[in-house]
C-alpha cells in the first residue's frame, strides 16, 4: 500500500514581515488639498526674508514710496495676487514711443535739408507733444493712485477669479496729527469669466506714518503688513463695505 501523504493547509492571514502587522497602505494621490483659509494666506512675511527697509522720516514722499513698496511685495507673492501691470505698460509704450519720434525727429532734421524738413520737424514736434501729453493725463486721469492690480483663480466647484484693486495717498499733516498712509481697497470675485458676479467689497484706512517708521526712518514692516492683512482680509471675507 502506498503512504499516505498529507498536504500542508493553505493559510488565509496575509504575510507579515518579521511577526509585525502589514503597514498601512498609503495614502491616495489624487486627495483634495487641504483649503487655505483668508488668514492664513494674509500672514506676515518671516523677518529673516526681509531686507531693512530705512528712509528720510522727515520727508512723506519717502515714506509713501517705502510703503507703496511694501504693499506690492505683500499682496504679490506666489500664493496670493499675480500684479497686472497694465497701467505701467500704457505709461512705459507712451513714453518710448515719444523718446523714439524725438529721436526719429532729431535725426529727419539733421539730415535733411532745414527748410525742406520744417514740415516733417513740426509733424515730429506735434507727435511728440501730442503722446507726452496722453502719458500724463492718462497717469492722472486713469491710472490716478492705483499702487497694486492684482488677479487670482481658485477653483470651488468652478473657476472663481478674484481681482484686488488698491489705491493709497498721503494725508497731510495737521497741528493735532502728523501726515497718514491712506489705503483703499476694491475687491471683485466672479465666475464664468467674469458674467457672474459672487461677490464685491470697499474698504479705505489710515495710519499715520509714525506707526510704521521709527526716529530713525526704519520701517516696521511687520507692523505694517499686519495692518494690510487685515483689512484685505476683511475685504475678502466679505465683512466691508
Amino acid at each position: 500500500m502506498a503512504p499516505r501523504t498529507r498536504t500542508a493547509a493553505a493559510s488565509s492571514a496575509p504575510a507579515t514581515h518579521n511577526g509585525d502587522t502589514p503597514p498601512p497602505p498609503p495614502p491616495k494621490d489624487d486627495a483634495p488639498p487641504t483649503p487655505i483659509g483668508v488668514d492664513a494666506l494674509l500672514v506676515p512675511v518671516a523677518a529673516e526674508e526681509r531686507e531693512e527697509v530705512k528712509v528720510n522720516n522727515a520727508s512723506a514722499t519717502d515714506m509713501k514710496h517705502a510703503c507703496d513698496d511694501a504693499l506690492k511685495r505683500f499682496l504679490s507673492r506666489p500664493d496670493l495676487f499675480k500684479q497686472i501691470h497694465t497701467h505701467t505698460d500704457v505709461r512705459l509704450a507712451l513714453g518710448w514711443l515719444s523718446v523714439l519720434v524725438a529721436g526719429g525727429t532729431g535725426l529727419y532734421g539733421w539730415r535733411v535739408p532745414f527748410e525742406q524738413s520744417k514740415p516733417g520737424v513740426w509733424a515730429g514736434v506735434l507727435l511728440y507733444v501730442f503722446l507726452t501729453l496722453a502719458q500724463t493725463l492718462y497717469s492722472y486721469f486713469i491710472e490716478g493712485d492705483i499702487v497694486f492690480v492684482g488677479k487670482r483663480k481658485t477653483f470651488d466647484k468652478r473657476i472663481v477669479t478674484e481681482r484686488i484693486t488698491t489705491t493709497s495717498r498721503t494725508t497731510p499733516s495737521s497741528p493735532q496729527s502728523p501726515p497718514g498712509y491712506s489705503l483703499g481697497i476694491s475687491y471683485v470675485r466672479s465666475a464664468s469669466g467674469g458674467k457672474t458676479l459672487l461677490g464685491k467689497g470697499r474698504a479705505s484706512e489710515e495710519r499715520p506714518y509714525t506707526d510704521f517708521f521709527d526716529e530713525r526712518g526704519v520701517m516696521d514692516q511687520d507692523r505694517f503688513e499686519r495692518w494690510v492683512g487685515g483689512v484685505v482680509g476683511r475685504v475678502m471675507d466679505g465683512k466691508a463695505e
